[in-house]
């Protein structure tokens, strides 16, 4: 048994250990619940410029910096082989047509030889006609008659036969011409291939290889993109992409402009998960962008999914398990609807007269 003063000094404790517990009501405020990503910050219509044919460098034609129009002449290369394909084209073209339309054509000897057999197939003709009027005249003899008809069928059939050479020749040489023709235009272009142009109005970001290296279709030569407009590249993590709608405000930081605070809004969603992180890429454009920027700034994102006032609210830190709080009633149920970093809002289970305790 505990003496009646210990008895009262051992309650005064425990009064006073509650006393101690911080309490808070909840308060009715405005709740903004946002998606928290990084930012890495590029060029619109950013690239990376290849060559579709290998050789050496020969000069960069511009700087890293510069302001290019499309079509300017970004990289020359040197390459003879291509060169000397397109003179090779050239001549097989050349006799493709000389074969098929000039005067030694391979389809005039054909033709000649046809004119040959219709002349031929006419004189067969007569001889066989006139054998064939004796015969049924009973004049001559059998064989002599045969001899003429075997001939005029012979010279017949000889006829076709040239008519469907002929056919088949042409067929196959304007086959051959148009081949020759498409390697040849084909081989000009790639000539034209070893000076690379701009594919946009943009700016030279970088500039990779020297005069003198060696240059191949694989890695890159030059990074071009827009020089004026620039997109918010934002990683979010797949448990929140399904929240991201495109036309979204995001409130924006850049680790360059300190404190400052830009908008943008989200303009694009990729629909593929990068597996590395888990993450997958939304871009969103500055509302007014900084006065300068440059491919790779980073800083940190909040995109804004939701937003309601005068709604009940607690801090985040007095929730139990998520879904509970302490009360003068014990543990209670709460029901929670929209989250900022560090509030929640209370739909049910507590009102606005409701002590609530922090947990320990």
């Amino acid at each position: 048994m505990l003496k009646p003063a210990l008895r009262m000094l051992f309650g005064f404790i425990l009064v006073s250990c509650n006393n101690n517990e911080e309490k808070i009501q909840p308060t009715i405020t405005e709740i903004t619940e946002s998606v928290y990503s990084s930012i890495t910050i590029q060029p619109d219509s950013l690239y990376q410029v290849h060559a579709i044919v290998n050789g050496i460098l020969d000069k960069n034609l511009v700087e890293e910096g510069d302001t290019v129009a499309k079509e300017t002449p970004l990289i020359q290369i040197i390459n003879n082989s291509p060169k000397l394909n397109a003179e090779n084209a050239k001549l097989s073209y050349e006799l493709a047509q000389k074969n098929y339309k000039g005067s030694a054509a391979v389809l005039s000897s054909i033709d000649e030889e046809i004119k040959a057999a219709a002349l031929k197939i006419t004189n067969d003709s007569i001889n066989y006609y006139r054998q064939k009027n004796l015969w049924d005249q009973q004049i001559g003899s059998r064989v002599a008659y045969d001899t003429k008809k075997l001939a005029y069928e012979l010279s017949t059939n000889s006829l076709d036969l040239l008519k469907n050479k002929y056919d088949r020749t042409k067929e196959e040489l304007e086959t051959q011409l148009k081949q020759a023709r498409n390697n040849y235009t084909t081989s000009i272009i790639t000539t034209k291939d070893f000076t690379i142009n701009s594919k946009i109005n943009g700016k030279v970001y970088a500039l990779y290889k020297n005069p003198g290296e060696i240059v191949s279709t694989v890695e890159p030569l030059a990074s071009v993109g827009s020089a004026m407009v620039f997109v918010i590249e934002m990683l979010v993590d797949e448990v929140d992409i399904v929240k991201i709608k495109k036309g979204q405000k995001a409130i924006i930081t850049l680790d360059a402009y300190n404190s400052q605070v830009f908008t943008a809004k989200v303009s694009k969603i990729y629909p593929k998960k990068d597996e590395r992180n888990q993450t997958f890429m939304v871009e969103a454009l500055f509302d007014k962008a900084p006065e300068v920027l440059y491919p790779g700034l980073s800083g940190e994102a909040n995109i804004i999914i939701a937003h309601k006032k005068e709604v009940l609210t607690i801090p985040k830190q007095y929730l139990i398990e998520d879904s509970k709080v302490k009360t003068d009633n014990g543990i209670v149920d709460i029901v929670i609807g929209l989250q900022s970093m560090d509030t929640v809002e209370i739909l049910s289970g507590i009102s606005e007269q409701t002590w609530i305790y922090k947990p320990k």
